[in-house]
């Protein structure tokens, strides 16, 4: 397309500040008559190119322009340089290559003053520039699941979103074997693979509206009702809404909170250690003795 010739012209002359008309012929694939029209049209909406004849001549823009002072003023590219930086932290192979043309036409040094590292001490499966592909343009993708028990599964699924929400990342999607909405953590996606299959948006479906508790591959709801003693006042906070706290008399806490039974929620409950007590539901309780007790007789 013409306009992105046009602005790929541009950022050629800023960042080789001379070129030649055979040589932009030769990169577009274009004839010369096709190269002076878009400089033409470039000098008609204000952009100062000229030329110089003979040898060691060529196609220059004026030395101080940069491209901000005709689109962008400087807030905006502060602002996009800013976002780039932040979303080059998930590492897709296109985004650096961005902010490098970017910050080379607004004439800005590339300072990066967030740095985000979602990824744990150990290796992780690195999928986000797959996910991209197949979300963007609509592509089935197929991997194997594990879930919390270790059972693998082989899910086909119309990717929709890839999510970060309490401490871990997720994809979301509509899973064609369970014909639903369905939540994927990242860390138990194996052997993904990118099929050329493509699917049709399915309108009918709003993704930010579904209950995470609905959609996660995992266990049914349970409601919980936990007594927190006070030593444990910081994991209180750090892990649950205020919504589900109600602070006692003698410092210690009440919560109640409807989540998926898996056996994370076990793990999540022994890591109070002995500052916790599940009041309800009864089922749980017994869960939570028996884990305890297993723990225990292993230092007998």
């Amino acid at each position: 397309m013409q306009i992105n010739r046009l602005f790929e012209i541009i950022y050629i002359l800023l960042d080789k500040k001379k070129v030649t008309a055979k040589e932009l012929t030769a990169h577009f694939g274009v004839s010369r008559q096709t190269i002076i029209r878009d400089l033409d049209t470039l000098s008609t909406v204000g952009i100062p190119i000229y030329t110089e004849r003979g040898k060691g001549g060529g196609i220059r823009l004026l030395p101080d322009f940069v491209l901000n002072k005709s689109i962008l003023s400087e807030q905006e590219q502060n602002e996009i340089l800013s976002a780039l930086h932040g979303l080059s932290n998930v590492k897709t192979n296109d985004t650096t290559q961005v902010l490098q043309k970017l910050s080379t036409i607004f004439n800005k040094p590339t300072t990066n003053w967030l740095e985000v590292d979602f990824s744990g001490w150990t290796h992780e499966n690195d999928f986000f520039n797959a996910f991209k592909e197949a979300i963007l343009a609509q592509r089935i993708i197929e991997f194997n699941y594990y879930n919390m028990d270790g059972d693998k599964t082989f899910r086909r699924i119309e990717p929709m979103q890839v999510w970060f929400k309490s401490k871990a990342w997720y994809l979301k999607g509509f899973c064609l074997t369970k014909q639903g909405m369905r939540l994927y953590r990242l860390s138990r996606i194996k052997n993904l693979t990118v099929t050329d299959e493509h699917f049709c948006q399915r309108d009918s479906l709003d993704i930010s509206g579904n209950p995470i508790s609905s959609i996660y591959e995992g266990g049914k709801n349970v409601q919980l009702k936990l007594h927190i003693a006070p030593e444990k006042a910081y994991r209180v906070f750090d892990d649950l809404y205020e919504s589900m706290v109600e602070k006692q008399s003698d410092g210690s806490f009440i919560t109640t909170m409807t989540w998926p039974e898996t056996t994370w929620l076990y793990d999540f409950i022994l890591s109070f250690g002995q500052y916790i007590e599940v009041i309800e539901p009864k089922h749980i309780r017994e869960i939570i003795k028996s884990e305890a007790e297993k723990i225990s007789g292993k230092y007998l």
